[in-house]
């Protein structure tokens, strides 16, 4: 089995950061893509971030320039560091990551989501 853990939500006013991680554990042989989506009450979830195994980047229009998506493969991390928080970014953050357990098995999984809160 392999599960997603995300951690780092929080309460923090407008203007202020926060960091989230999200670590992949049990038996993993690759992990291919990551992300973090994002869905606020009444809303769909949307995408806020991506990153590939090689590097390569992406962000949601409203995030670009204040959130930036990393990975740690050796630790099986990814992290979204967010700042210049604004309360339109007020939701439950999602984890998602496209592993491998073998050269065979391709899993699309999601973490139980972190709440963020930004508010005075």
């Amino acid at each position: 089995q392999v599960h997603l853990v995300e951690s780092g939500g929080g309460l923090v006013q407008p203007g202020g950061s926060l960091r989230l991680s999200c670590v992949a554990s049990g038996s993993i042989f690759s992990i291919n893509h990551c992300g973090w989506y994002r869905q606020a009450p009444g809303k769909e979830r949307e995408l806020v971030a991506s990153i590939r195994s090689g590097g390569s980047t992406a962000y949601a229009d409203s995030v670009k320039g204040r959130f930036t998506i990393s990975r740690d493969n050796a630790k099986n991390t990814v992290y979204l560091q967010m700042n210049t928080l604004k309360p339109e970014d007020t939701a439950v953050y999602y984890c998602n990551a496209g592993i491998r357990t073998s050269s065979l098995n391709f899993f699309e999984l999601w973490g139980q989501g972190t709440q963020v809160t930004v508010s005075s």
